[in-house]
C-alpha cells in the first residue's frame, strides 16, 4: 500500500513509500464510512491494525479529537474542478487592464480588436523589383523607391523604376516586375522574361482589412502572432483581462527555508514550487508569506490580502496545528469544496473569503499540493483570466495502475511515443516522479489496466513554456 493508500501496479518500486502510511492518509482511513449492514468500517478503506492510529474519539496529549468526516462528504474530482470554475465566473468581474504589448503575452482581450487604419495603409510593393506603367519594353528612371520614404515620383506609361518590398508604389505604377522576371538591355531599357499582369505584385491599400473593421474578438488570447498584428494595426496597447493576483501562505513550524534537515525540521519544498508555478498557471504573484503555525498571523493574513487567489500550504485537515478550517468559519468565509475525492491531495478546500476573493487550500505533501494546485487554483485561474478549457484528450497506459476504491487517482507519467507510462515515487511526499513527468494521468476508481486510455492533465510548462501558460 502507499502512502496514497492504494497499491502502484507494475511501477512500483523502491522507494515509493509503499510500505508507510502518511498522516493525512491515516486521518482519512480513521474517518472511513461505516458499512451500513453491519456498522463496521470497510476492511478496504483500513490501515492493518500495527499502522491504525487510535484517535478518532479520544483526545490526544494536545487536547486535540479528530472531527468526524465521512468519506462520502468529499466532493468528486470533476466536480470539484467545475466547482473553482464556476466559482470564479462569478466572482466580482475585474475591470480590464491597459497593459503595452510586451506585456500583453498570454493573456486574453477584454475588447474586441478592430483596426485602427486600412492594412496596408497605402499600395506597396510585395517584391523587390522594378514598378512599372504601361506594356513593356520600359526605360529605368534613375534612382529607385525604398520603404519607408514618401511618396515618389509618378511614372508615365513606358517607364520603370527600381522599387524595394514595402515601398510605397508610385501613382501611374501598373504592376511590379520581379527582379528575376525582368533583364535590362542596351540604353536602359527593361524586358521582361515572363507575362506581365495588370497588379501583380502589388499589395493594394487596405488588402487585409479597412479602419474599423473587427480584427479578433473579445476572449481571443494573446500569442506572439496576435502581438504582432495589433502592431501592424496601430495598437501600442491593449485592453485585455488582468492577470489573477495570487498571494501564497506558507504554514508550518517544521519548515526550513535552508540547508539541511535537522533535529525534526525538514526543507519547505512547497515555498520555492508554488510561486513559479502559480505564474505559469497566468497569476501574478504578489507575496510569498511564512506564518509557522500561527492562527492569528493566520487570520490577519487572510483579511488583510488584497489578491484574488489566496493559496495555503498544510493545516488542512485536522491535526492539533491545523488552523485554516477554524480561521475560515471564524472570518465568515463560505466553503465551497470541503475534501475532494481524489488522492493525493484529499483535504484540499476551496473557499469564497469575500465577493471577489477565493482560498485555495493546499494539502503539506508535495504531491499532494500539485493535486490541489490542478484541481482547484488551475480551474480558478484560468477562468478568472477568461481562458478556455482545454480540449481533453487520452492516451493508453503502457502499464496498468491500480486505484483507490472510490476515489480518483492522480499519477504522474511520461509520454513516450503513443504510451503514458506511469513514473514511481508517487507518493504524496514525493516529487521525485513529478519532477520528470509530462502529465498527470487520471486514474478512476478502481484502476486501470495496460492499454486502457486515460485523461491526461499536462503539466502547464511542458504545452507552453516556462514563464506564460496559454491554456
Amino acid at each position: 500500500m502507499t502512502a496514497s493508500g492504494t497499491h502502484t501496479g507494475p511501477q512500483a518500486g523502491p522507494g515509493d513509500a509503499s510500505d508507510d502510511l502518511d498522516v493525512e492518509e491515516a486521518l482519512a482511513l480513521v474517518r472511513a464510512p461505516r458499512n451500513d449492514r453491519t456498522g463496521q468500517t470497510d476492511q478496504a478503506d483500513r490501515p492493518e491494525k500495527a499502522d491504525r492510529p487510535d484517535r478518532s474519539d479520544r483526545p490526544d496529549r494536545t487536547g486535540w479529537t479528530a472531527p468526524a468526516h465521512s468519506h462520502d462528504h468529499n466532493t468528486s474530482w470533476p466536480e470539484a474542478r467545475e466547482t473553482a470554475a464556476r466559482a470564479a465566473r462569478r466572482a466580482t468581474k475585474r475591470p480590464a487592464a491597459s497593459v503595452a504589448l510586451a506585456d500583453a503575452l498570454g493573456l486574453v482581450l477584454a475588447v474586441p480588436l478592430d483596426a485602427l487604419s486600412d492594412l496596408p495603409s497605402f499600395d506597396t510593393s510585395a517584391m523587390d523589383g522594378w514598378a512599372v506603367a504601361g506594356p513593356g519594353p520600359w526605360r529605368v528612371r534613375d534612382g529607385g523607391v525604398l520603404a519607408g520614404h514618401a511618396l515618389p515620383e509618378p511614372l508615365t506609361d513606358g517607364e520603370a523604376v527600381r522599387i524595394a518590398t514595402g515601398a510605397r508604389v508610385p501613382t501611374g505604377v501598373t504592376a511590379v516586375l520581379r527582379s528575376e522576371h525582368g533583364r535590362t538591355g542596351p540604353q536602359d531599357r527593361l524586358h521582361a522574361t515572363g507575362e506581365t499582369s495588370h497588379g501583380q505584385d502589388i499589395r493594394p491599400r487596405g488588402q487585409e482589412c479597412r479602419r474599423g473593421d473587427q480584427l479578433l474578438p473579445t476572449g481571443t488570447l494573446v500569442t506572439p502572432a496576435v502581438l504582432g498584428l495589433a502592431a501592424a494595426a496601430g495598437y501600442d496597447t491593449l485592453a485585455v483581462v488582468p492577470r489573477p493576483r495570487a498571494e501564497i501562505l506558507v504554514l508550518g513550524d517544521e519548515l526550513l527555508t535552508e540547508g539541511l534537515p535537522h533535529d525534526g525540521l525538514i526543507r519547505d519544498a512547497l515555498g520555492p514550487m508554488l510561486a513559479p508555478w502559480l505564474r505559469v498557471l497566468g497569476a501574478e504573484v504578489v507575496a510569498v508569506r511564512r506564518l509557522g503555525d500561527d492562527a492569528k498571523a493566520l487570520r490577519r493574513a487572510i483579511t488583510s490580502s488584497r489578491a484574488d487567489l489566496i493559496v495555503t500550504t498544510g493545516g488542512t485537515a485536522g491535526g492539533p496545528v491545523d488552523h485554516v478550517h477554524p480561521t475560515l468559519e471564524r472570518i465568515g468565509a463560505e466553503l465551497l469544496v470541503d475534501g475532494v475525492a481524489v488522492r493525493p491531495g484529499h483535504p484540499m478546500l476551496l473557499a469564497r473569503t469575500k465577493a471577489d476573493q477565493h482560498l485555495v487550500g493546499l494539502p503539506g505533501n508535495p504531491l499532494a499540493a500539485v493535486s490541489g494546485l490542478l484541481t482547484l487554483a488551475e480551474p480558478l485561474l484560468r477562468a478568472l483570466a477568461a481562458h478556455p478549457a482545454p480540449e481533453p484528450y487520452r492516451m493508453p497506459l503502457r502499464e496498468a495502475v491500480q486505484g483507490h476504491a472510490h476515489d480518483t487517482r492522480l499519477v504522474p507519467v511520461a509520454l513516450r511515443g503513443e504510451w503514458a507510462v506511469p513514473l514511481h515515487y508517487s507518493g504524496p511526499a514525493m516529487l521525485r516522479g513529478i519532477a520528470t513527468a509530462d502529465a498527470l494521468a487520471v486514474v478512476p476508481p478502481g484502476g486501470a489496466a495496460r492499454g486502457a486510455g486515460l485523461e491526461l492533465l499536462d503539466l502547464p510548462w511542458d504545452t507552453a513554456g516556462i514563464g506564460v501558460c496559454f491554456t
